[in-house]
């Protein structure tokens, strides 16, 4: 029994722990130290490794003198090739890279490689928000109100697309006829495309259809191409500007003329979190003819959305509308009040 215990400790413990040595990575440090582990990745100049006694660490690619790696690794380059070999060692400004029957040994300069290993990145999502308001009124005055609205976006690391729509239906009961009467029918969509050239610089085309019967507009349709400047794009808070030309037609259900004019596309968006669970949208869009400035078109939103839970909230919004020739006999300005519940996905 002796005999076998001196066995494992004399000639197989070691063997053992050679045999895990070898299949270990390894870095030397610019001071001297040697480390054995795992290189986990390398992005933007810092190398995450793991070891079996102090679990994960950060090391500055500067303070590494040297390092190999057993296991095939995946290399992105500056100029996006994409490799898969193991290392076998470097130097301060490059590493070697292991050959075999139908890859070739090589060097690359550390300054090529963009990223080692770098982590999966989730294709993009749709996401949005649905919401919806009601109001039922019984009594000496009977009336119905029913207005949703919905957006979605999915935005890539080169293009953006943003899709919207609004629609607002309103009845009330005449109290000396009895009769119904609509008091508010319309609805809008939106749908535009960005193409970002740079991390801030981006062209769009965007399409916009509206219409609204008790204003007497039959259809808007309005087509606009330009360039646009995304300031700030972060978690917490949006802000973009926009210079276009648009085309812009109207019908009208009554005896007005119809509207075709070129004109200006002017527009910004912005949106912040005003704190955790409350959250501020703002855009604006100007439409001034080419022809005469003064005839023009502007919409903008506002919206305070405050969460509920995770997916659920509330949201109060102004929809502004001005057109400078409406429909005859009616009012330039339209603004719509909508208090709802909405869901996040």
């Amino acid at each position: 029994m002796k005999n076998s215990i001196s066995f494992l400790i004399l000639f197989v413990l070691p063997f053992l722990l050679f045999a895990e040595v070898m299949k270990a990575d390894e870095v030397q440090l610019t001071n001297g130290d040697r480390l054995t582990g795992t290189v986990e990745n390398i992005i933007e100049g810092k190398m995450s490794f793991t070891t079996e006694f102090i679990g994960s660490v950060t090391i500055d690619m500067k303070n590494v003198r040297t390092f190999t790696m057993k296991e095939p690794a995946k290399l992105v380059l500056a100029d996006g090739t994409v490799l898969q070999q193991s290392i076998t060692g470097s130097q301060t400004d490059k590493i070697k890279l292991s050959g075999s029957d139908l890859i070739q040994a090589q060097e690359i300069a550390l300054s090529d490689i963009q990223a080692l290993n770098p982590p999966e990145v989730a294709p993009p999502q749709w996401e949005g928000s649905v919401s919806v308001g009601l109001t039922s009124v019984h009594g000496n005055t009977k009336s119905e109100t029913v207005q949703a609205g919905a957006t979605a976006s999915r935005r890539t690391e080169k293009d953006r697309t943003t899709l919207g729509a609004d629609y607002g239906r309103s009845k009330q009961e005449d109290p000396d006829t009895g009769e119904d009467e609509t008091t508010e029918n319309w609805w809008k969509t939106r749908a535009k495309y960005d193409y970002f050239f740079t991390d801030r610089l981006y062209g769009f085309l965007e399409g916009r259809y509206e219409t609204d019967k008790i204003a007497k507009l039959d259809r808007r349709v309005i087509g606009a191409a330009g360039g646009g400047y995304q300031w700030i794009e972060k978690p917490d808070i949006n802000f973009s500007t926009e210079l276009g030309v648009a085309y812009l037609t109207e019908r009208f259900k009554n005896d007005t003329g119809n509207n075709n004019e070129t004109s200006l596309h002017a527009a910004y968006h912005f949106d912040t979190k005003l704190t955790d669970k409350i959250k501020f949208v703002n855009d604006l869009t100007y439409y001034p003819s080419f022809g005469r400035f003064s005839d023009y078109y502007l919409t903008t939103t506002a919206e305070i959305r405050a969460s509920i839970t995770e997916n659920m909230f509330t949201n109060f919004r102004t929809i502004f509308d001005y057109d400078a020739t409406p429909a005859t006999g009616q009012g330039s300005t339209d603004v719509k009040y909508i208090l709802g519940v909405g869901w996040n996905f």
